[in-house]
């Protein structure tokens, strides 16, 4: 497929900034993931294209044996091309390596991509959390998925 899925480096920093900003009405910022890459327990990952450079990251917290998918995304142009699967593959990968038991993560109702996305790989719905997006206000599915 001509990419790489490696370890978030702080020169990806301005890519993933760049593409949290295409994926997200209420982005991080580049300070909050170069302070995630000096954090414990805190997994980045990225999907680097031959052609295309990095278009897809990943972010994990690893608390013990629980985990939670922080933040996921592809950029638009190389979204419906397997690429999120990829990534999220080797998320998975990296929390059993870690001795995670469970993930959970948050995902907009209205994203029904991500949710066939997170279905396909196993996880369940657990219930709602009201109002928890904003930019618009929606509601986020709370969905989890036994390693």
């Amino acid at each position: 497929m001509g990419a790489l899925i490696r370890k978030m480096a702080p020169g990806d920093v301005d890519r993933v900034t760049q593409l949290e900003a295409e994926s997200f009405t209420c982005p991080w910022s580049a300070e909050s993931f170069a302070h995630l890459l000096e954090r414990d327990g805190c997994e980045l990952w990225v999907l680097d294209d031959r052609e295309a450079g990095v278009v897809g990251y990943g972010v994990l917290w690893c608390i013990l044996d629980q985990g939670e998918l922080a933040n996921f995304a592809v950029a638009p142009s190389h979204r419906g091309k397997g690429h999120g699967g990829r990534l999220l593959a080797r998320m998975l990968e990296v929390a059993r390596e870690r001795e995670v038991e469970r993930i959970y993560l948050e995902v907009r109702v209205s994203n029904a991509a991500a949710i066939g996305l997170y279905h396909g790989f196993g996880f369940t719905d657990l219930g709602r959390r009201k109002k928890y997006y904003d930019k618009p206000v929606e509601d986020a599915l709370i969905m989890a998925l036994e390693v």
